[in-house]
């Protein structure tokens, strides 16, 4: 891992410009987990989470090209996601009308976990609160088992993010842990694991990234297999790993903050715009 300072993307140079402190702000529990280490696990557990749905899996084998760009459509969840979480009011509801413009033309059918063949649409309310819901949990649980403590808990969370749910069209996001759990058992009877399901496992486990990135991925899939519930694993067809996962990605973990630093590059432009809205406000 490189010490050498990196350049920006574009998009978080973008986040330091802005009119308030965006939906959450310094102090949240949405900064201190959607800001942190675990995260780098969390988009591989929601990923395999959200493959369960054979209406969300549908929309995903028809219509995303994440065999021929896996990198891009990491790219576009992470820049979704780090611009809801940092950037200011205005580009966290830009980022949302963005991936709502990508919903609006994923459409088809798909044969549901009873046999029937029933019509998708990424912007059907079940679907974008499935997706909502495992991405929480995916998060919210990778950080439990390697992040530190949460500004008020896991429901402070779980009821922040809601947010973001929300400005995608979530109708009824949970708003606390205990909510979080009893819509996803509600989803039980929903979810088929199938050939796709198994096509897209097997594709996130043997992926091939390019430099650092593929030197860590497999260890990074590792941990989130592990820290997969028992019965979410067994749908999926996944093992827990025999070695100690867990362990490993802490001491990863451990290493990466020493060589990136406690704060991410999309935080550090977030206090930065704070900071310069502070001072004009206080006409300095």
């Amino acid at each position: 891992m490189s010490r050498r300072p990196r350049p920006r993307a574009d998009w978080i140079v973008a986040l330091e410009q802005g009119a308030d402190a965006g939906l959450f702000g310094p102090g949240s529990a949405v900064w201190a987990v959607n800001g942190g280490l675990p995260t780098m696990i969390a988009g591989v557990r929601a990923l395999l989470m959200q493959t369960l749905h054979a209406g969300a899996m549908a929309g995903v084998h028809d219509h995303s090209r994440y065999r021929e760009d896996p990198m891009g459509r990491l790219d576009n969840t992470v820049r979704w996601v780090l611009t809801t979480s940092f950037g200011d009011t205005a580009a966290a509801s830009g980022a949302a009308r963005w991936v709502t413009g990508v919903h609006e033309r994923i459409v088809g059918s798909y044969e549901d976990a009873g046999g029937l063949e029933r019509p998708y649409s990424a912007q059907d309310p079940r679907l974008l609160l499935w997706v909502h819901d495992a991405f929480t949990e995916a998060f919210l649980g990778a950080h439990e088992v390697w992040g530190g403590r949460i500004p008020g808990g896991p429901d402070a969370y779980v009821r922040e993010w809601a947010a973001s749910g929300r400005l995608l069209g979530v109708e009824h996001p949970p708003e606390s842990v205990a909510e979080l759990r009893e819509q996803l058992a509600g989803f039980a009877g929903e979810l088929k694991p199938d050939a796709r399901v198994r096509e897209a496992v097997g594709f996130l486990r043997d992926i091939r990234l390019p430099g650092e990135a593929g030197a860590v991925y497999p260890l990074l899939f590792a941990g989130a297999v592990a820290s997969l519930r028992p019965d979410v694993r067994r749908l999926l067809g996944l093992r827990r790993p025999w070695w100690p996962a867990i362990t490993a990605n802490r001491l990863l973990f451990v290493f990466l903050r020493r060589y990136l630093g406690p704060v991410s590059p999309s935080e550090q432009a977030a206090i930065d715009r704070i900071a310069r809205l502070a001072q004009v406000s206080s006409g300095a």
